[in-house]
Parts: C-alpha cells; structure tokens; sequence
C-alpha cells in the first residue's frame, strides 16, 4: 500500500476547542488553522474567545476561507453548564456545518496547600477538568455517533503522572482525566469515535506562569528535564495535529507525553549552578 502524502491534512473538518482563547488551547487552534481545519474557539469570556477568533482569520492556512466562510469563529462557552455545551455544538453545526474534532482543553489552577483545600475547590477543579470534559464529549458525541466518526482530544498533563505539591485538586482532576479518556475510548470505538489525550510537561501559560517562571519551583523542573527548558504550546499542538488527522486513525485510548524528557529522566547530567563535573 502506498504511504499517503496527506497523513496530517486536516481540510474540511470542522474543530471545536474549549479553553482555546488562550495558551495551549489557541496553540492548537492555530495550528488546525494551518493544517486545514476550521475552529471553534470556545472560552467563557466572549471577548477573548472574539480576539482569538480574530488572531485566528488572519493567518495564511492553505485553504482559502472569505469574509462569510471564516477559519475561526468564537463562541461563549462554560464547561461547567449543560445549555451552554449545548449551544457551543450547535453553533459548530450551524457555523461550521458539521463537527468532527472536539478539544478539552479548558481549566483552571489552584495552588495550595492540601490542608488548606476546601471541598469546593475540589469540586470545582474536577467539575471543570473532569465533569466539564465527559459534558462536551457526550455532547459531541452524540454527533459523532450519528455520524459514525469523531475525535475527542483531552489535555491532561504531567501531573496526571507525577506528584507536584500543592496542587492537589488540579493534580487528582487530571488523573482522574485519563481514566475518562480510556472508558471513552473504550466504550465509544464501536461508534466510530475516537479518545485520546495529551499529557503536557512544564509550559509557561496563564494558569501557571507566576509558578514555574523565575521561581525555585520552575529551577527544580528544568533541573530534572533532560531538554533543560520548559516547553512552548506549540510544540503540544503538533500531537493534536497527529492525533486529529488520519495519521492518527488507529490511535485510540491513549494520552502522548510530551515533557522534554520529564518522565524519562533519572540521574542525569546536572545544571545546578553548584554542580561541578562527576
């Protein structure tokens, strides 16, 4: 069988991404753009997720798009609210003329000490990270069901693998994440629907930025990162290109890490600034 020259061509699917006004979600917004696909920028703010937009239609992809036929169009969208999901799917529908991709990648930080954690910010993280995932992928998935095809795409993170401290609400939600991704894999093949996530290491966005830049914190991971820095978010849009496009087509139930060598990495050479040659 000949290899396809196409493998990452993402033309005519249509892609709705929550959380992507910004960080990691715009990343990968940005590069759907470039790859073919028209987006969704789902966020709760509609002034953001309009700037996205906006940022959005102004880039060159290699399909032509106009004025009444934009690459991106933003939509208001609160993951922790059923009417809300379903107005975002609708629009999809209605702006896009169909849905194909959905990506969770909406969240929130919450760094404190676990004795300190309250119940209510429990909930709250794993409503949004967890509850609000299984919200838009049941919503979608009724489309993609009906259909016979889809992508769902969660953005886990290396906590999901790793203990950090004090943040244990955000921690537990994205383990908690990668079980809904493997049940929905599991569970949802048979309708043609795909589920996978992404596990990304240490990026510098909004949620995190004042942690891990310039902090004791930030100091320890690069320490314990082979690649010695922290990562960009477009280097995770490039695993949601692969598993979004049909280079990813038998790909189901698993989350890709990428982390710089995060995870991999046991006594290796040191950049401590006291470190001295072994």
């Amino acid at each position: 069988m000949p290899i396809a020259t196409d493998l990452f061509d993402l033309t005519g699917k249509s892609a709705l991404i929550t959380g992507g006004a910004s960080g990691i979600g715009l990343a990968i917004a940005e590069a759907f753009v470039m790859h073919g696909a028209r987006v969704i920028v789902g966020s709760r703010t509609a002034d953001k997720v309009n700037a996205a937009a906006q940022q959005l239609n102004k880039l060159e992809p290699p399909v032509h798009h106009g004025p009444d036929d934009p690459a991106a169009v933003g939509v208001p969208l609160d993951v922790e609210d059923d009417k809300s999901v379903d107005h975002a799917i609708k629009k999809s529908l209605d702006l896009l003329g169909g849905l194909d991709i959905v990506v969770n990648s909406a969240g929130i930080m919450c760094k404190t000490d676990t004795f300190d954690l309250s119940p209510e910010q429990m909930n709250q993280l794993y409503n949004i990270h967890v509850t609000g995932a299984l919200r838009v992928s049941k919503a979608a998935g009724h489309v993609f069901r009906e259909q016979h095809d889809g992508c769902i795409i969660n953005i886990a993170s290396i906590s999901s693998y790793v203990d950090l401290t004090g943040v244990t609400a955000y921690a537990a939600a994205k383990n908690a994440l990668l079980g809904l991704t493997r049940s929905l894999a599991n569970e949802w093949a048979k309708f043609g629907i795909r589920c996978n996530g992404i596990a990304p290491g240490f990026i510098p966005t909004d949620i995190n930025r004042k942690m891990i830049e310039g902090t004791d914190r930030g100091r320890r991971i690069i320490e314990h990162t082979p690649m010695q820095r922290f990562g960009t978010a477009d280097e995770i849009a490039g695993a949601a290109v692969y598993l979004a496009s049909p280079a990813g087509k038998f790909v189901n139930g698993h989350t890709i890490v990428v982390d710089g060598g995060y995870l991999a990495s046991g006594i290796g050479d040191s950049v401590a600034p006291w470190a001295g040659e072994a």
